[in-house]
């Protein structure tokens, strides 16, 4: 409904404006929430949040909506809102494994759901810098923190080293840390994409989330040191457990004046 419609001039603006500000408040609480920097589980009080951030307890109650729906927080009738969960950070700034990054936060096993020789498909044998048609190790995992499912991992590995792979204890370990035993070598870098996707019926199911509900996908070649692709792998993450993290350099620039 416009402003013309409900005869109040500027009425649809000012609810504009309140809906601008309770998403810049609810991304200062997002943060607080996710990690864990409050010091108990019940938020402030709307009024004291509104004194804090200098917005309207309307607003408050807006951008404590967003955190609801979102399934961080929850109203609890005569307290207030308290925090209900929390994500696991993911570093994007450092080449680790999944228990490798939440070492120390959570304990993390690995459901092996299929495994086994496949022909790689021509976009994957271009990245691996192999032939197309030529055999890789296909492996479907779901991944887990203290047995919430978190992410499904579908990952090609080169042959000579996937075969011996399948024969580890894939349960218990990350695969960067038995890649770099088999090879036994380091591994150097990985190139990485990520983009928003939809849950799938498949993925949903996998995971315990309503089909087309957000999950984070990852795309990540990795190499070895001597520069050879070895893991190509397609991670998808629950969007409401998982955030990502990392800190980002400016490399030194010329500064142009005007």
């Amino acid at each position: 409904m416009s402003a013309a419609t409900t005869g109040v001039p500027g009425l649809e603006n000012k609810r504009r404006v309140r809906s601008d500000r309770a998403i810049q408040v609810a991304d200062v609480l997002r943060r607080q929430v996710l990690q864990g920097t409050l010091s108990d589980p019940l938020l402030p009080s709307e009024s004291r949040l509104a004194t804090e951030f200098g917005v309207s307890r309307n607003t408050i109650r807006e951008s404590l909506d967003l955190l609801r729906r979102e399934g961080l927080v929850e109203r609890v009738s005569g307290l207030g809102t308290r925090v209900v969960c929390s994500k696991y950070a993911h570093g994007i700034d450092e080449l680790c494994g999944l228990a490798e990054t939440l070492h120390g936060v959570g304990r993390v096993r690995n459901e092996v759901r299929i495994s086994g020789l496949v022909p790689a498909p021509g976009a994957v044998a271009r990245r691996l810098g192999i032939a197309s048609g030529d055999s890789v190790m296909y492996i479907e995992r779901r991944r887990f923190v203290d047995d919430l499912p978190l992410s499904l991992d579908l990952t090609y590995v080169v042959r000579d080293l996937g075969e011996r792979l399948v024969q580890q204890d894939l349960a218990a370990n990350d695969v960067f840390v038995l890649l770099e035993r088999l090879a036994g070598a380091p591994l150097g870098d990985a190139e990485m994409a990520l983009e928003a996707v939809s849950a799938d019926a498949h993925s949903a199911a996998i995971l315990g989330v309503p089909s087309g509900a957000p999950l984070m996908m990852l795309e990540r070649l990795t190499r070895l040191q001597d520069g050879r692709p070895v893991d190509l792998e397609f991670i998808r993450m629950r969007g409401d457990r998982v955030t990502m993290r990392g800190t980002a350099r400016r490399n030194a620039k010329e500064v142009y004046a005007g």
